[in-house]
């Protein structure tokens, strides 16, 4: 069991490990620019984002955060956190909010969005300094979730309605993957191409299903104690961090997901 967030929010980014988590920006209700960073036990406060933002894209790890795009209003700013502060990277090429991300800060994925109110199927790749266009998804999408690194990424689930689908990426361009038991949008992700997570969502109600995938099928595992969407991850199949988003309403909690033998699922407290 591990601490819940000092600040319950939703629409929120999450990056770095089970035992050294980053949460940052999300909403409750104004939008919000507070840093958290997890120890495995409890969150601690962080430098601020210089941007308030809402359902953000993130990346990286505790000490080597990136976060972009978001709303609202709807941005292309791009921050990288150093471990204790945020400074201005590159401009995502649109504005966006509802878009997914993976990788590290200096070799970033940012994937889908909603920049106009449809959903996207651009792909950008961040080099540390500036972001360029990579292959598109075969499916628009937004609300979605990500998994693994630039060359080996992974997007599955979203919006428009409730997708099942899960496109790989190989740094060039993406191709089909497995299909998602139960169709789901605004969930959370973490680990890698051949080894993830998706937890959480709406179906369209709130939803607290697991799902694992292991680089060809998804098969549903133990449920999140605490049904959410619009919720954050971080760490790897073996063990996940999720955190944040709203179930009856903005929450705080934080659960740690552990596969080694029976899958189980601990809620964070005080």
């Amino acid at each position: 069991t591990g601490g819940s967030l000092t600040t319950a929010r939703r629409g929120l980014a999450g990056a770095g490990t089970q035992t050294a988590g980053l949460a940052f920006g999300g909403r409750n209700p104004p939008y919000l620019v507070a840093t958290e960073e997890y120890n495995g036990l409890a969150w601690t406060a962080g430098g601020n984002l210089t941007t308030a933002r809402n359902e953000l894209g993130g990346a990286g790890i505790q000490t080597a955060g990136l976060a972009f795009g978001g709303g609202a209003p709807k941005t292309n700013a791009t921050e990288e956190y150093n471990g204790s502060a945020w400074t201005a990277g590159g401009n995502l090429g649109s504005v966006t909010d509802k878009i997914a991300g993976c990788g590290t800060q200096t070799a970033g994925l940012a994937i889908g969005g909603e920049p106009t109110g449809n959903p996207t199927a651009i792909t950008q790749e961040y080099n540390g300094s500036a972001w360029t266009n990579g292959g598109s998804l075969g499916t628009g999408r937004y609300a979605l979730a990500a998994a693994g690194t630039q060359t080996a990424g992974l997007a599955f689930g979203g919006a428009p309605g409730r997708l099942t689908n899960t496109e790989e990426y190989n740094g060039t361009s993406w191709t089909a993957g497995g299909v998602l038991n139960d169709g789901v949008a605004e969930q959370g992700g973490c680990g890698i191409q051949t080894a993830a997570l998706s937890f959480g969502g709406s179906l369209p109600g709130n939803t607290a299903v697991t799902e694992q995938y292991d680089g060809s099928s998804w098969t549903t595992t133990a449920s999140l104690n605490v049904a959410r969407r619009f919720i954050a991850g971080a760490g790897t199949q073996t063990a996940g961090l999720a955190f944040g988003g709203e179930a009856a309403s903005e929450t705080a909690a934080t659960e740690e997901f552990s596969l080694g033998g029976p899958a189980t699922l601990t809620v964070g407290t005080d």
